[in-house]
């Protein structure tokens, strides 16, 4: 076990624990973008930056390992402002209108992503080349949880990955060719971990261009997928009396949150009631 200190409360974890993992232990909230349980973490958001006396940077405490006798502020007034910029810069380039948890930290922060600009800088057309869900870049902070739940976490397609450098750094297929074109096999497992609404199911895409999606009434119903016997958990959204979306669990010893094409858009024999 190591023993640390967080905003003077101390704590003990077990050793090869984060920053992050103390603070919950503590019932601390970090805000975080790119992190998430099923996933190794890239460190790229930076809103989960945290202050450890004696270091000269702030730290990401979502991989950043504990060490005896750390001590940790994570509500300073350096990591405030650090988180605020970040928001900001993310708010002015992107759009975060489908990112709950972007706008309840803006919120938090007093972010005001309008001093760099009144326009989002990344502005394209959403990418619609198939029937199950679309693309809109113009949402994507790049926190590389798409690529990292098609590659190696969790589905080893390795369909998409990070192109250009830079301001022309963008999520893309191989040779940017269109999603039918490339390796995916449409498990929707990136739509899963997208902070932001850049994936999104052509479902839910289509009643929020018509201004139907209505999340305040929403059910959830769990059941088990019955396409084969692997005894994957799924939870039914549904709106009207009709499945809108389709997720998985997190905690889930099965799926960890991931489906294949069938258990994550095969709902519609559901709805067919002719």
């Amino acid at each position: 076990m190591i023993e640390l200190t967080i905003d003077g409360q101390t704590v003990s974890v077990t050793e090869g624990s984060t920053i992050l993992d103390a603070c919950r232990r503590l019932d601390v909230e970090t805000p975080t973008l790119c992190y998430a349980d099923t996933l190794t973490p890239v460190n790229v958001c930076r809103v989960c930056v945290v202050e450890v006396e004696g270091a000269r940077v702030l730290v990401p405490s979502c991989s950043r390992k504990v060490e005896a006798g750390m001590v940790v502020h994570t509500d300073s007034p350096r990591v405030r402002t650090s988180r605020r910029m970040v928001l900001e810069l993310l708010g002015s380039s992107v759009d975060l209108s489908t990112a709950p948890d972007a706008q309840r930290y803006s919120a938090e922060y007093g972010a005001q992503p309008e001093r760099f600009g009144d326009v989002a800088t990344v502005a394209q057309p959403a990418k619609i080349d198939n029937d199950l869900y679309m693309r809109d870049y113009s949402k994507c902070i790049l926190c590389y949880k798409c690529v990292e739940a098609c590659g190696v976490d969790h589905q080893n397609t390795f369909a998409i990955a990070v192109a250009g450098r830079g301001f022309e750094a963008r999520i893309s297929t191989e040779f940017d060719v269109t999603l039918p074109e490339s390796a995916c096999v449409y498990c929707g497992n990136c739509i899963a971990v997208c902070p932001t609404g850049a994936l999104m199911p052509t479902s839910e895409f289509n009643l929020r261009r018509a201004g139907t999606w209505d999340e305040s009434a929403q059910s959830e119903v769990d059941t088990v997928c019955p396409y084969c016997g692997v005894g994957c958990n799924l939870t039914l959204h549904v709106q009207d009396d009709k499945i809108v979306k389709v997720t998985s669990p997190d905690d889930h010893d099965v799926t960890r949150g991931n489906l294949c094409v069938k258990g994550r858009f095969g709902y519609e024999f559901v709805q067919n009631r002719k």
